[in-house]
Parts: structure tokens; sequence; C-alpha cells
């Protein structure tokens, strides 16, 4: 089991030594609190933080019979759910069971009723696999930000659940005992009002209830070292996606250190790989647009544009990018969820390190940065001359939608926070999890893939600026988060839980971090917090097989019965010599799978349909014997491979080239073609690149073949 870290973890003592003075125990029953009209308001749970999570446990925790309330700092619940974010991550959609799934169920019935098709017709709207008319299932995962909103609204209606909005937590004082563990009794808000409780959540992105109680909590990556991952701390080498084009120039004049970096990039990168740093990964807005003319409104010039800001972006376009930079996932009544892609687009990469842990006031200044940046950012890519003429007109075609985020003329306040503290409790998830050691003690599933976003800009050894902190690691089943990932650790607080800061590594948190899950792990805590309570025990004492039996009568997944991962064919069992694409050079911003068959080994190679010439693997099998072989080409086949693969086989004997364009698509090769057959003297050189390709290249494997009898090389 993972322990807890030493290094980097921030405690804040119980003792409360920094803010003794500001600080209440229970030893003082007539404290100031009590002289508050708001500090008799005595529920079983108080939830902070109205986001997916916060709902979803405010729902369990009715249907166990408590009082709760909800505290939302904001004026509006849901979080990034009903915040923009309506292409649901999740991956295996048979991992989201419970309230979870029964929101998405409810996204499916509002969607049923005509009079939600306002600027659409049902028939006509089609998402990119997520939605439930492609899936044949009853729950839907495209939406509007107004239809979750729409959602959640008639739950706390339904469930007659206590939502306080505009209510921020005194971050100096929370009223605790001083027993350790400590029992959090009351939590004050900036306005004075103090709200008491068993039991407590923090169901915010930020962790601020669970540091201000003094739980263990980290920021930024560990060290690979830490837990004995691979996919942690620095990761120049994995930042294949989303990447910059080569060779761009780093400096204000082109060529000229003296004039010092372009905005947002860190002079102090990129750090050891591997090694731990301070850096999170980037946030951005999820925009709900439109190409509804009646319902668009175009993007604007804001004030206090600065066009410094998208000089790299432009530079990026001149050394070749010519695609819009962003994924623009549709969603019913011709809208979308727009999120990040490419080297530069939405993520303010660099931009948010001391969001986790800071101030009030200053989140909200970096939540206005992000949003002029994202702001100027749509109105260069519609506008600017630099910006190739095809981006601009598709991208002018969009603008915000008159009747989403109406106050805001269509920009959310719900910055996309994709990590900021992480608990560190008894047990850590880590990658060995995702990548499947199992826990004994499972209250929900995750599925996604190690997502992390890039972390920062820097300039390489060759001069030229690079994107650094893109891992994208799947291939893996659904998997199982364990309970006392969701509890402080046993001497800290002993009636708090924290399903949405958990305990994970930076790379394990960036597969379970997905709002489904979240809400899935709220359902959770709140269940474990009933139970507590008529146990009248800590939340690390509830008797687990108890909690899961009744995790599981409220429809709750807690394991995986699924088909396994299909393995890789055995190199060792195919004829010949086999060189599997881990045993070969690659370059470029090629993608690790293992989502296809059938396929060699644990994985391959895929391009992403992406960065057209850049990606070449080069496979050198030695032989045993100089004479003729067959070459033939493997690989999984599917619908979306390139009809025209550029493989070029070079013999050593004399230094013959042969070149074929090989289609991948086709299903009738079932993922093997034969390239030649050749002479060789030592060995035979294969290189596979994606220079023309129309569709995903893939490089998996080359098997040479040894061939009877001689004869010259093929041409």
């Amino acid at each position: 089991m993972p322990s807890p870290r030493t290094n980097r973890i921030v405690r804040i003592v119980l003792t409360f030594a920094v803010i003794a003075t500001s600080t209440v125990f229970e030893s003082n029953r007539h404290c100031a609190f009590a002289q508050s009209p708001e500090a008799d308001r005595q529920y079983d749970l108080v939830i902070y933080g109205g986001t997916s999570s916060g709902i979803a446990a405010a729902v369990a925790a009715k249907r166990n019979g408590l009082s709760v309330v909800v505290i939302e700092p904001t004026d509006r619940v849901g979080g990034l759910t009903t915040g923009g974010l309506g292409q649901t991550d999740i991956g295996n959609k048979s991992a989201i069971g419970g309230i979870a799934r029964e929101f998405y169920e409810a996204i499916a019935h509002h969607y049923q009723d005509p009079k939600a098709w306002k600027w659409q017709r049902p028939n006509d709207y089609r998402s990119g696999g997520q939605s439930r008319t492609s899936t044949g299932e009853s729950a839907m995962w495209t939406f509007e930000p107004s239809a979750a909103l729409a959602v959640y609204q008639q739950w706390i209606k339904r469930d007659d659940i206590e939502v306080i909005y505009g209510q921020r937590l005194d971050r100096s004082t929370v009223m605790m005992t001083r027993s350790r563990p400590a029992r959090i009794l009351a939590i004050k808000m900036e306005s004075g009002a103090t709200y008491r409780g068993k039991m407590f959540i923090d169901a915010t992105y930020e962790g601020d209830l669970m540091a201000t109680a003094g739980v263990s909590f980290t920021v930024g990556r560990e060290a690979n070292s830490e837990y004995g991952e691979t996919l942690n701390g620095v990761q120049t080498k994995h930042a294949r996606s989303h990447q910059l084009k080569r060779g761009i120039d780093p400096y204000v004049e082109p060529g000229d250190p003296s004039s010092g970096l372009l905005p947002h990039i860190d002079p102090n990168g990129p750090g050891e790989e591997g090694e731990g740093d301070h850096r999170v990964q980037a946030y951005c807005f999820r925009m709900c647009l439109t190409d509804h003319p009646d319902n668009r409104i175009p993007f604007a010039k804001p004030e206090g544009y600065d066009e410094r800001w998208y000089e790299l972006m432009l530079r990026n376009f001149e050394a070749g990018e010519n695609s819009p930079p962003w994924i623009n996932s549709s969603m019913p009544n011709r809208k979308t969820d727009t999120n990040n892609r490419t080297g530069f687009s939405t993520d303010f990469i660099g931009q948010n390190y001391d969001y986790p842990e800071a101030s009030y006031e200053r989140r909200e200044s970096i939540v206005e940065q992000h949003r002029l940046y994202q702001q100027g950012l749509m109105w260069t890519l519609a506008n600017h001359p630099r910006v190739p003429e095809n981006v601009r007109r598709e991208v002018s075609r969009w603008g915000m939608c008159k009747d989403e985020f109406v106050d805001g003329n269509g920009w959310q306040d719900q910055l996309y926070i994709r990590e900021a503290r992480r608990m560190v409790s008894d047990y850590v998830m880590t990658q060995k999890n995702c990548q499947g050691e199992a826990v004994d003690d499972p209250i929900g599933l995750a599925a996604y893939t190690m997502d992390s976003h890039n972390q920062q800009r820097y300039v390489d050894q060759a001069g030229h600026v690079r994107n650094e902190g893109d891992v994208q690691v799947g291939g893996f089943s659904p998997y199982g988060i364990s309970y006392r990932s969701i509890v402080p650790a046993r001497d800290e607080v002993s009636n708090l839980l924290v399903p949405v800061c958990l305990s994970a590594s930076h790379i394990a948190f960036g597969s379970i971090r997905m709002e489904p899950v979240f809400m899935v792990l709220g359902q959770s805590a709140a269940t474990a917090a009933a139970q507590a309570i008529e146990s009248k025990t800590t939340v690390q004492q509830v008797d687990y097989a108890t909690l899961a039996e009744k995790l599981r009568n409220d429809n709750q997944v807690l394991q995986y019965t699924g088909p396994p991962k299909a393995q890789g064919i055995d190199p060792k069992k195919l004829n010949g010599v086999v060189v599997d694409n881990t045993q070969a050079k690659s370059e470029g911003p090629w993608i690790a799978s293992s989502s296809s068959v059938p396929r060699v080994g644990s994985d391959y190679f895929h391009d992403n349909n992406d960065n057209r010439g850049e990606c070449n693997v080069t496979y050198t099998a030695k032989l045993p014997s100089a004479g003729r072989y067959q070459i033939n080409l493997l690989w999984p086949p599917h619908s979306n491979r390139s009809t025209q693969t550029k493989v070029t086989v070079t013999s050593d004997r004399d230094d013959r080239v042969k070149t074929i364009l090989v289609n991948q698509r086709d299903g009738n090769s079932k993922g093997r073609v034969t390239l030649g057959s050749f002479e060789f003297d030592q060995q035979a050189i294969v290189t596979l690149s994606n220079e023309g390709a129309d569709g995903y290249v893939i490089a998996d494997a080359i098997q040479c073949v040894p061939q009877a009898g001689e004869g010259p090389a093929s041409e």
C-alpha cells in the first residue's frame, strides 16, 4: 500500500498554533460562534461545494435520512457539469452507476421533450459517439450546460435539498476538537454564518475545507520515485500530443535572446525528467459555442487584449499548423463543448501555479486572466491576418450562445480546475492502481485514460520553444477507487470526507478526475457519512463490508465485470524475427495505445491523425543469417486508418530501398501485409511514416520470415 509522503506535503498542524487566536475549540461551548443567529443551524451532514459531487452527495444523504445542507460559494450549482463540460469524459460507461447514472438518464429524459429542441431537430443531432442515440442505452452523455443545470435544480426541488448560495469558507477558522483525530464541529463563512454538523464533505475542486481543517495535502507533481511510477513528474518525452511545431523561435525578436522570451514561456523549465515540481496542469474554459445565426454572439476583441500573448500561436501557424486549435464536440441545439487541442489552444499553460492555495482575490484574478486570454484567443483565430484563411473562416462561423451563461454574455464563471490540492491519506491512488493493482475497499470505479494536460512551455537545447507535461496513457480496464483515498489519515480528522480532492498521485488523479466519477464518489461519501453517524464511529472506522453492501443495493458499480483487456500477440510465438514498436526507434508525437486488436505485444503507436510528416518509426531487425526474407507489416486494422501509409524497406546488402504505400484501413488484410521479399546480410531496416497519410497511421510490428531459394531483391 502506498504510504503518505513526507516531502512536499502541506500539513496544517491540528493545534493551529499559527491561527490559534481565530480558532475555537469544543471546550468553549459558549464561544463567539454561538453569538451569531446562524450558529444554531445544526445538520447531520454539511457539504461544502455544490459541484456535481456535492449535489450527488446531497441526494444520497437525503435518501439515507440525513438532514443536509449544501453550501455553494458561487450562484450556480453543478461545477463543470453545468459549466460547459457537456462532452462527458469517462471511457467505459459501464463503470458508472448509482446517482451518477441517474443524472445521465435524466439528461436523456430531458431531451425526449420536444420543447428541449429550440435550435435543432432531434433527428439532426449527431454527437461524437457519446449520445444516447448512438449507444442505444437509456443514458445520454452529451448535453447543454442549461440542461444539466435544469436537472440539478429539479433534483434540489424534488428532494427538498437546502442550498446556500454565495457563501465562501472563512479559510482561517474551523471549529474543531483538540482530540487526535480531531472532529470538526462547525465551519464559518466569510459572512459570519456558521454551520454545525456531525459529518462534513469537502466537494470543492480546490479542497479549501480539507486544508483549513488541517488535513495533509500536496500540490503539483510527485517524482516518479515517490510511488514507483513512470508517468509522473516532468515529462518532456511523453509530451507528444498537443505539441507545438518544431523549430519555433522563443524570443520576442527572433534570433535575439536579449529581446526576452515571448509571454508565458517558463525560463526555469523544464526540470529533470521524472522529477517532481510545483506545476499543475493547465486550466481553460470549456466554451459552449453555436453556429446558429439567431443564437450566436460573434467573438469580440476584449478590453485589455494583448497581441503578444498570441505571437507564439501565430508562429505555430507559420510553422505548419493549419487547422483550428480546438476540439469542437457537438452538443444538442447546434451547440458545442469546445476544448483544448494542438500546441497552442484554449489551455493557458503555466498561468495557474498559485491558484490551488491562493487567496480568493488572487483566484478571481487568475480566472479573469484566463477569460481574457481565451476571449482574445477566439478573436485572434477569427480575425488576425496571420491566421490561415481556412482557420479564420471556420472559427468565424461560431460564437458564444445568447441563451447560455446569459449574465456573462455567453462566458461562464466556472474555470476548468483540472487539479488543485490533493489529499495525502493512508492510501494514495497511483499509476499502479490504474494499470491493474486492485484495492480491497473499492467505492466506485474510474475508467479514463491517465490524462495530464501540458504544464509549462520552455526552451529546449536546440533553442526552440516546446510544451511539457502532456501525458495520455490508457488501455486499461475500469478499476476500483479505495475508500481510504477519500478519508483523511486516521490521526487527522475523523468526520470529513473528500470525494473530489482525494488522495491520489498527480498521474492517477489525471484518470480519476472526471465528473461522473466525482458524482460516484460523492454518493459513496454521503453513504459512508450516514453509516458513521448510525454507528457512532469515525469515517476511518466505517465497516467496509456493510458500506459496500449498501452501495451495491443503491446501484453503485464496485467491480468491473466486463471482458478483460484483450491480450496482444506474443512476438515469440510468431515465425521469424519480430520487432515490436517498443523495440523500434520513434520520432515525433506518437501516442501509445492498446485499445485495438489484434496487436503485437502490449501496445502500438498511433499518430492521432495529426502532425503529418513528423511521425516516424524505424524498425531494425537483427537477422540470424544472410539470405532472403519476406517482410510483413503487422497492425490492428480499423476503419479510421490511413489508406496510404508510407513504408520503406532498406536492404543492407546493396542499400536498395523500396517504398510501399500500405492501406491500413483494408479490413481484408486482417492487419498483415507483405511488403516484399528482400536479400539481407545482417539486418533489415523498415521505416514507417505518416507523411501524406489520410487517416490514423499505426506503428505496431514488423516480421522477417526467412525464405528458401535465391534470387534478386525486389524492386
